[in-house]
């Protein structure tokens, strides 16, 4: 959970061009289990953009590398961001390409 989180911290805080904290955990759906040589990919993407809140979509991918290659998604959640100025308090989203 703590690796998924990190993952749409990552893309948050790109978007926020900042510091951002998590707000909430709006979902989180373990779908297969992750196994030890297990190699896990996270792909995220800004689903909604608020004034200070950011939602991110986290999918979980994991190639089986004892079943060659077979390439299966374990986990997708939806966690919520808020961005946070240096007083640690949330400040507006800039917008898009600023």
């Amino acid at each position: 959970m703590s690796q998924v989180d990190i993952a749409g911290g990552i893309t948050a805080s790109r978007r926020a061009n900042g510091r951002v904290a998590t707000v909430a955990v709006n979902s989180f759906l373990f779908k297969q289990p992750v196994y030890v040589g297990d190699v896990v990919t996270f792909y995220t993407e800004v689903i909604r953009v608020g004034n200070s809140s950011i939602t991110v979509r986290v999918e979980v991918f994991a190639e089986r590398v004892r079943q060659r290659g077979e390439i299966i998604k374990v986990t997708e959640a939806t966690l919520s961001f808020v961005a946070i100025g240096p007083d640690k308090k949330p400040r507006p989203v800039p917008p898009e390409g600023e």
